[in-house]
């Protein structure tokens, strides 16, 4: 089978080419550049390109390099700016996986005459009894991203293989080791590779006021409507968040509403983000939607412990009180380890 695999960089996908290639595969790597500002950090820098072409010289098979900066800046970045300006949480992983990784570059393979894509993914294709893909958790469960490829339908399952999701991180790096690979030790990205500098606030809000005025926020009491503390940039504050609030010392207090256009950041006890439901927008299925009542495992976050929900018209009710999902995030829906669909978080009607 020919297999244009995603080259990022890093240990795994540099194994995933070496597993297919050792299968008997036609395997061609490919390193997608995505980011031309400032950022040399995360998944599509400078460097990860050199990483990945010194991996597929390593292992004897061609390279190339493929400009999907204009597609990135269209559905990726413009709307995290966007969302941030909007009060709302995103996830630009799961967006790249659904835009970049599984349509740009999945149409680009199909049109190269490439029969599938692999990528490095912590996550595990499968088929059931009628030959169907299935998408399953990584066997490594503190490495499993299964969550930022729930986005994915099954239509794109049919040509996509993830060989290391059948390995334990450390065996990848150990095979890593043993083929002379010289990514074997390198971290794995936690960053948004277009955000330069360390995780956080800081790093992000320099990113944002390049693209816009961030304003600063009023920090408000949602019981009694005092004011308790004030923020540098309302549009970096999330629901849920307890740091950086600007309240007074011993009061635990968490945001429990950003709202951008007035400036406000509502917050209260933890005991007030408590929820029993979601509304969800974008919902996408891996095959066919499940029916009203279904019962899941629901995760807002990629590395966020699953919680048991039912599927409703509007989104999910959960099976009991929880810390509410900012608007934005997605959540992830799973029949035991198998991921069944997606959608992403929206606020509460008024």
């Amino acid at each position: 089978m020919r297999v244009l695999v995603a080259m990022s960089g890093g240990v795994d996908s540099s194994v995933a080419a070496a597993l297919l290639r050792d299968a008997g595969h036609d395997v061609v790597g490919a390193t997608m550049k995505l980011w031309g500002g400032a950022s040399d950090s995360g998944c599509c820098s400078v460097s990860d390109v050199e990483d990945a072409r010194r991996a597929a010289g390593r292992l004897g098979i061609d390279h190339h390099v493929f400009n999907f900066t204009e597609e990135f800046d269209e559905h990726v970045v413009e709307p995290y700016v966007a969302d941030h300006f909007a009060g709302r949480t995103p996830n630009p992983c799961v967006e790249c996986n659904r835009h970049l990784k599984f349509a740009a570059f999945l149409d680009r393979a199909v049109r190269l005459g490439f029969e599938a894509v692999a990528t490095g993914h912590h996550a595990r294709v499968a088929r059931d009894g009628a030959g169907r893909p299935r998408l399953l958790r990584g066997l490594d469960g503190a490495k499993d991203q299964s969550y930022v490829l729930s986005c994915l339908t099954a239509a794109q399952l049919e040509r996509v293989l993830l060989p290391v999701g059948e390995l334990e991180k450390t065996e990848v790096r150990r095979i890593a080791a043993g083929l002379g690979l010289g990514v074997a030790g390198k971290p794995d990205s936690q960053e948004v590779c277009f955000v330069a500098g360390p995780k956080g606030a800081a790093s992000r809000g320099r990113f944002l006021e390049g693209r816009g005025a961030l304003r600063p926020g009023r920090v408000v009491e949602a019981a009694t409507g005092r004011v308790v503390g004030a923020v540098p940039a309302v549009e970096l504050v999330t629901v849920g968040q307890r740091r950086g609030l600007g309240v007074a010392a011993g009061a635990r207090r968490f945001a429990l509403e950003v709202d951008v256009e007035s400036g406000v950041v509502l917050v209260g006890t933890e005991d007030d983000l408590a929820a029993l439901e979601v509304r969800l927008s974008r919902r996408t299925w891996v095959s066919a939607p499940l029916p009203e009542g279904s019962r899941v495992l629901a995760q807002a976050s990629a590395h966020g412990r699953p919680f048991e929900a039912v599927c409703e018209a509007s989104g999910l009710r959960f099976a009991e009180p929880r810390r509410r999902i900012a608007p934005g995030q997605v959540v992830a829906l799973y029949v035991g380890d198998q991921v069944v669909g997606s959608g992403v978080a929206e606020r509460a009607a008024a």
